[in-house]
């Protein structure tokens, strides 16, 4: 049996949980997430919380039993408190700003960069240089985040780019660093 696949899940008060054959649909004041269950995973909705179950015991069972107890547990999370990523740009000139449904970047290029922002996604720029991307998906949102960064990853020499929050880049020395 999984070590985390055992642990059961608390449920909210705020939060809905509706498990039909193999869907589990999670409703909460975020909004409304739904994940496919594959027949071989068993989940059981008690007075307050979730336990799920592997119905044959072998090794690639053990693995997917931890990990759509992980994807469930995250459902709920998300649609009671949203996830948080927070991306720093690092560079002379660099800016973010949020005009309609895109986020806007100025990243050095001889133009803006325009990114779509998806449906059930929010982004906040606190100053010029700092994203707040908010979603109840943390599948989504880290995707997302990864889209927005993959257009300056950060670089070793001056340490310039797209960082998540309380990263640090090691740094090289250039040329004349011997």
């Amino acid at each position: 049996m999984s070590r985390i696949g055992k642990l059961p899940i608390k449920i909210p008060t705020t939060v809905d949980v509706t498990n039909t054959d193999s869907v589990i649909t999670v409703k909460g004041k975020f909004g409304t997430l739904e994940r496919i269950i594959p027949a071989i995973i068993g989940v059981e909705q008690t007075e307050g919380s979730l336990i799920v179950s592997v119905k044959k015991e072998e090794r690639t069972n053990k693995a997917l039993h931890g990990l759509y107890r992980t994807l469930i547990n995250n459902m709920i999370i998300g649609v009671s408190e949203q996830f948080l990523i927070t991306l720093v740009l690092q560079g002379v000139g660099y800016r973010a700003t949020v005009q309609g449904k895109s986020l806007v970047l100025n990243l050095g290029f001889s133009h803006p960069v325009n990114i779509d922002i998806p449906e059930g996604i929010t982004v906040e720029v606190a100053q010029n240089t700092t994203i707040d991307i908010k979603a109840c998906d943390k599948e989504q949102l880290g995707l997302f985040a990864a889209k927005v960064r993959s257009w300056r990853p950060p670089e070793p020499y001056k340490g310039k780019g797209i960082l998540y929050k309380g990263e640090t880049i090691l740094r090289k020395a250039g040329k004349s660093g011997k």
